[in-house]
């Protein structure tokens, strides 16, 4: 008989979960989970690890150290579509796939970056704001400037599952829409723009790219002094590729009007932040993707991949451009 697959699953995805999502491979897997929740305890646990589901968090991020500390490693399965709480050159360095769920959560995250852009465009948080405090902004709130969204110049900074589909639900509601991405799209609907054109010329700009080290602040101070007075931030990707501070001072000086923000640099915010209490705002707690429907989608894409694993079928979504074929070590 086959020696059962040491699986290891990472916080905060609780056991109940995992142990469902894994039952009918029960007899073929052997589920263990961090003693403690830190750097000890998820090296420990790495120890003998052969499978993991890695923490979406990053609280026990798959850095260099950790993959070392992982000799019998042979996939690494993340619980949605980001990767910076991973070290993929690491992980390919020792030939081990690494994949995500590509796609999963597309849809909610383009949706709720359609969500945010009509928030923002007539002021609805602010509004709903001042009603419950008992005022009556009717003159206020149109000089603050309401607008339509079919009439904002769409930019778009990444072309990826979630762009794509944002895109494509801009352009539904009658908006110009425009993008950049690292790989320019043939099939892609909307405009490719250079990064710095795209910019220039965006009334709402919407974040939907990879936080990398080629990406870690690229939309800061610079390139957001290019857009046009007034414009609009919808940030659905990582808080890294708009740093915080630059974000919140194009906000103090009026070249954004106002900003959606679901991500941060750190993770939650601080309670102090300025961010917080500024009125241009809407802040969300990295919850963009968080729906009832892409929450199936990714445990089944993690399912599928976990049983092709163990049965000696190639994984599907790999990142890290490692043979999707999984081998014992």
């Amino acid at each position: 008989m086959t020696e059962p697959w040491r699986i290891l699953a990472l916080p905060p995805l609780g056991e109940d979960l995992i142990r469902g999502l894994l039952a009918p491979y029960a007899d073929a897997l052997d589920l263990v989970l961090p003693g403690t929740r830190d750097r000890a305890g998820l090296h420990a646990a790495l120890a003998d690890a052969e499978l993991v589901i890695s923490d979406f968090t990053g609280d026990l991020a798959l850095d260099a150290d950790a993959v070392a500390a992982a000799p019998r490693l042979a996939f690494v399965q993340t619980p949605g579509v980001g990767t910076d709480a991973i070290d993929l050159d690491a992980l390919a360095a020792r030939d081990v796939p690494a994949a995500n769920t590509a796609g999963s959560n597309a849809r909610a995250v383009a949706e709720w970056a359609v969500g945010a852009a009509f928030a923002l465009c007539r002021h609805l948080a602010w509004s709903d704001r001042a009603v419950r405090a008992g005022g009556w902004p009717q003159l206020d709130l149109l000089a603050l400037g309401t607008r339509e969204l079919h009439l904002q110049r769409v930019g778009i900074v990444g072309h990826g599952a979630i762009g794509a589909e944002a895109a494509r639900l801009f352009a539904a509601l009658g908006a110009p829409v425009s993008y950049w991405s690292r790989r320019r799209r043939p099939d892609a609907a909307a405009t490719y723009r250079d990064l710095d054109d795209l910019l220039a010329g965006s009334d709402l700009l919407v974040l939907a790219i990879p936080l990398t080290d080629e990406t870690r602040g690229l939309i800061d101070a610079r390139r957001l002094a290019l857009l046009p007075q007034g414009a609009l931030l919808v940030n659905v990707a990582r808080g890294g590729i708009a740093p915080d501070a630059d974000v919140l001072a194009a906000l103090e000086s009026g070249r954004l009007a106002g900003a959606a923000l679901d991500v941060f640099e750190t993770e939650p915010l601080d309670a102090a932040h300025p961010l917080r209490s500024h009125e241009h705002v809407l802040l969300s707690p990295h919850a963009a993707g968080g729906t009832g429907q892409s929450q199936l989608n990714m445990v089944t894409m993690m399912r599928e991949n976990i049983e092709a694993a163990i049965s000696g079928r190639p994984v599907t979504n790999v990142v890290n451009g490692v043979d999707p074929q999984i081998r014992r070590r």
